[in-house]
């Protein structure tokens, strides 16, 4: 297809600026640690003390959004033409996208956060250490893990197959605003907006990426006794990196296709082992309960913020640092899922992208996070919370040696951290890659494995500059800018739906009540009583209610014109 010469202008801009933004971060990193360290610190703290209530409004609006699309009329709409049908099998779909969406950092997390919130328990709900403390640990943590998030992803990745797939439009957050700001989409305005989803991208990977070098290290470290620094730190990054731009040199049907499906067949395997050899009944009592008290706190737990005394440290370091992650890795799941979507209905899409992976992270957090806090408090593993406050890479390591076969189950945990790491950066190449090119749908290999060398530079800087810290710190300076595009966004894509899908069935019925009204008060005789209209007027009211008929069926058939090959190009 050929690309006007703006368009390859526009492509251009936004690959030069991005990268050249991503080297100079790093580079600044590793001339200036200090100075990196002290200006983000200053931005954190401003941004957690005076922005988490947007934060939280945000993605409770994006939550709300996605389930009512979900369960409306529009959920009945293809991502695609009426004939197209889904590329990859439903068992493969769901497995890149939970890659995609959780990664490594289930694991990390999954367990680590259920034992922090135990010992410093959110909001002061609980005295530390207690029964009370625990249940609180597994809602927050079900909290973090559940709904908002997968709605954060599914919400984006919604509307870039509806304008890709169904409209014709390039694979681009920019595209969905243009029925806000039409073809300034093409311009300066657009360009800043796919600039800045490039850094969200890049940024939030880099945080999962540090993330998991971080547990992969203190997994070497505690199953072998190798060393845990940040040389060791990064010497694992610097292997990964050979690996997944080895994948990234193969199509997504080969390289991030089968990592996914293999860690999808691992991981389940390894959470059975745990149900059948740990403490089942406590683990299944967690999971009941657990789903109860989110539930029933949902809302509360969604808006809570104690105002007058607000737990800014607290917030900093789980929910609003949680939400904006979230939100940094929207522009990367939402596109990846986007890519692999076509064919599927919005319903289905919502379902496969909210519902089934939130109940398998509830299950998981069950099944681990229960397990460690029956450990913490039954006294066979005493200072396993101690341990992961200190070091929560280290967690999920201290409480395999509590179980049968640590070492072989250990090495499994660490195969498997392995391939959700390659194949989150494999795939996060893939969405770089599109968003600096204009959407290409095949960007050259070169490009792709540019992003991987720049990925693992941006990880390895936040963490010489900070550790988990200064992942975390980067993570919420990046999602608080994206967190307003992403509501506009949704504004966009919500009136696109209403025009192509109609009016409600209460507004059609309404204005079918307005027209019989209308024909009655005009069909009145002299003395106000209804009068019988002639043959003649009886003739031209057949023809226009058929001529009404076709048009409706016409507009409904059609839906949004779409716009010319050309100015999709």
């Amino acid at each position: 297809m050929h690309i006007p010469k703006t368009k390859q202008t526009t492509s251009r801009a936004v690959f030069s600026a991005s990268v050249s933004v991503t080297s100079l971060i790093v580079l600044w990193g590793v001339v200036a640690p200090a100075n990196f360290q002290s200006v983000t610190n200053r931005l954190f703290n401003g941004a957690v003390a005076n922005l988490s209530w947007f934060f939280l409004l945000a993605a409770s609006i994006m939550l709300v959004v996605v389930v009512y699309l979900g369960m409306s009329r529009h959920g009945r709409i293809k991502l695609g033409k009426e004939e197209d049908a889904p590329e990859f099998s439903r068992p493969s779909w769901f497995a890149m996208m939970f890659q995609a969406g959780m990664g490594p950092a289930i694991i990390f997390w999954g367990l680590a956060e259920p034992l922090s919130h135990y010992v410093n328990v959110p909001f002061d709900l609980a005295p530390p250490g207690t029964d009370e403390a625990a249940g609180v640990s597994i809602q927050y943590t079900f909290f973090h893990w559940g709904l908002h998030p997968w709605a954060i992803y599914s919400i984006t990745g919604l509307a870039v197959a509806y304008f890709s797939h169904r409209k014709g439009e390039k694979g681009l957050l920019s595209a969905i605003f243009r029925p806000l700001i039409g073809d300034r989409v093409d311009g300066p305005v657009g360009k800043a907006i796919d600039i800045l989803a490039v850094l969200a991208v890049v940024f939030g990977i880099a945080v999962a990426l540090g993330q998991a070098g971080l547990q992969i290290t203190a997994g070497l470290g505690e199953t072998f006794g190798a060393p845990t620094g940040v040389f060791m730190q990064l010497v694992v990054m610097g292997i990964t990196a050979v690996a997944f731009m080895i994948s990234a040199s193969t199509r997504i049907e080969h390289g991030i296709k089968w990592l996914a499906s293999t860690s999808m067949l691992v991981a389940p395997l390894l959470l059975v082992f745990y149900f059948v050899v740990g403490p089942t009944i406590t683990q299944l009592n967690v999971f009941t309960e657990g789903v109860g008290n989110y539930l029933t706190n949902l809302v509360p737990m969604s808006f809570r913020l104690d105002a007058f005394d607000p737990h800014t440290e607290w917030m900093g370091s789980w929910t609003v640092f949680y939400w904006s992650w979230w939100i940094a890795w929207a522009p990367y799941v939402g596109l990846f899922m986007a890519r692999i979507s076509r064919g599927r209905s919005i319903r289905e899409f919502v379902a496969a992208t909210v519902l089934v992976p939130s109940v398998l992270s509830t299950v998981w957090i069950s099944v681990f996070g229960g397990a460690a806090l029956s450990l913490a408090r039954g006294g066979q593993a005493s200072d396993i919370a101690t341990t992961v406050q200190q070091s929560p890479a280290a967690g999920m390591f201290v409480f395999i040696q509590e179980y049968p076969l640590p070492v072989l189950l250990s090495i499994i945990t660490l195969v498997l951290l392995w391939m959700f790491f390659v194949a989150s950066a494999d795939s996060g190449t893939v969405v770089l890659s599109e968003l600096s090119t204009g959407g290409s749908p095949n960007p050259k290999t070169w490009i792709r494995l540019l992003w991987g060398v720049l990925l693992v530079g941006v990880a390895s800087v936040l963490l010489l500059s900070g550790g988990l810290g200064g992942l975390q710190k980067a993570s919420v300076l990046i999602g608080a800018p994206f967190a307003l595009i992403l509501i506009i966004a949704c504004v966009s894509f919500c009136r696109t739906l209403t025009k192509e899908n109609g009016p409600s069935r209460k507004e059609q019925s309404s204005s079918a009540e307005e027209s019989t009204s209308a024909v009655d008060g005009s069909d009145a005789g002299p003395n106000g009583n209804a009068r019988s209209p002639s043959e003649d007027e009886r003739d031209d009211m057949s023809q226009h209610a058929a001529s009404a008929v076709a048009d409706r069926g016409a507009v409904a058939t059609a839906g949004v014109p779409e716009r010319a090959e050309g100015e999709r190009s």
